[in-house]
């Protein structure tokens, strides 16, 4: 039988071996989510033997991180806003750089009473439901073309006991039955739409690191050719969908932010500025729908 700190360096060594970037970090987070015991009981307990499964199941997850597989699909969750999500390989695992456009859209959003909130290619539901649990009184629609990622979705939704003010559409777009205007529901409108949809442009995904290349739905990184082709025809039609004086809130790619600006202003999008992430790299593009302004 192994002692921990034998099957924590075992575990350090397959992943540096496979070029993992923090290999012992990934080794230290996949026995935690083993064993349920966290780093301070380790440090007093290294000399702990190892039960015979988890030795046999840590192992194995080691070798399968190895191949590159995200951890967080081997942990099946990720920490997106402080929440825990549920995620798999079907779709995107939520980034720190996310947080970006939650941040701006919260702050955006905090002088409307009640808003509502529509998350377009909302994947995992990351986006959305961490609006609607940091504001207690906002209800909103997440859409998605891809029904495998809305069985995540609801998951998640039903995880953080949010499905009674959250509606997940299997919709392309707005071309969905909701948002018709014969599907005989009065159509309402959005004090924002939110947004990260796929834009990495085709040509480059096959340049991307193998975490993402490889394991992350194609669907949710294909942004066609330039990359820019959700923000052009999410743009032109969502002004119909969003209240007078409501936000259109995008995370787009390090390069994109002119591009996005340009395709926001010329349809007729006000007030339109690009928020930078943390490593001081654009990562959020706002505008405002003209109309009486909500926000001061």
């Amino acid at each position: 039988m192994k002692t921990l700190e034998m099957l924590l360096r075992e575990g350090t060594e397959i992943l540096k071996t496979a070029e993992i970037g923090e290999a012992r970090l990934d080794a230290w987070l996949l026995l935690e989510y083993i064993t349920g015991k966290n780093r301070a009981y380790y440090y007093a307990h290294m000399d702990q033997e190892a039960e015979a499964d988890q030795e046999k199941t840590y192992l194995e997850l080691c070798r399968k991180r190895a191949e590159h597989i995200p951890l967080q699909h081997l942990t099946g969750t990720a920490c997106f806003m402080g929440y825990d999500f549920y995620v798999d390989e079907r779709v995107l695992v939520p980034r720190q750089d996310t947080e970006i456009l939650v941040e701006e859209a919260l702050n955006l959003l905090k002088k409307t009473e009640k808003p509502r909130i529509l998350d377009m290619c909302t994947g995992s539901g990351c986006i959305l439901l961490s609006i609607l649990k940091e504001i207690p009184e906002a209800e909103g629609v997440g859409a998605d073309l891809s029904e495998a990622a809305l069985q995540v979705a609801e998951k998640n939704m039903k995880k953080l006991e949010l499905d009674h003010r959250a509606v997940l559409v299997h919709s392309d777009l707005f071309s969905g039955e909701y948002f018709s205007e014969t599907s005989g529901k009065t159509q309402k409108r959005y004090d924002m739409l939110v947004s990260n949809p796929p834009y990495i442009p085709t040509g480059e995904i096959k340049t991307l690191m193998d975490e993402v290349r490889t394991h992350d739905p194609y669907m949710a990184l294909d942004g066609k050719e330039d990359g820019l082709y959700f923000y052009r025809k999410i743009t032109e039609e969502c002004r119909k969908y969003l209240n007078p004086g409501g936000w259109l809130a995008y995370e787009i790619g390090w390069d994109q932010g002119s591009a996005v600006t340009g395709i926001m202003e010329n349809a007729g999008f006000e007030q339109v500025t690009v928020k930078k992430d943390l490593a001081g790299l654009d990562r959020v593009v706002l505008g405002q729908n003209p109309g009486t302004k909500i926000f001061a």
